[in-house]
């Protein structure tokens, strides 16, 4: 459980503050995606690129406590 803390936490926070300043600079309105206009209201272009800030920050999360794992947890995974 702590490491699911460890990784959704802090990948929150950075979202956060990754929507706030793409969403500072780009208008949602005018947004294009594969060359066609987003026609979504601004709340949903708002949560989903949350979401996706999220997922993306988890990821790096994720990754850093994959890799902090210590020899004895890769070599005897069932203690």
């Amino acid at each position: 459980m702590l490491k699911i803390i460890q990784v959704l936490w802090p990948s929150f926070l950075v979202a956060g503050i990754a929507e706030i300043v793409f969403f500072t600079v780009i208008n949602p309105q005018e947004l294009y995606l594969l060359g066609t206009p987003v026609r979504f209201s601004a709340l949903a272009t708002y949560s989903i690129g949350f979401f996706g800030f999220w997922l993306v920050c988890a990821a790096s999360s994720l990754t850093t406590v994959f890799f902090q794992r210590t020899a004895d947890e890769i070599n005897h995974p069932e203690s």
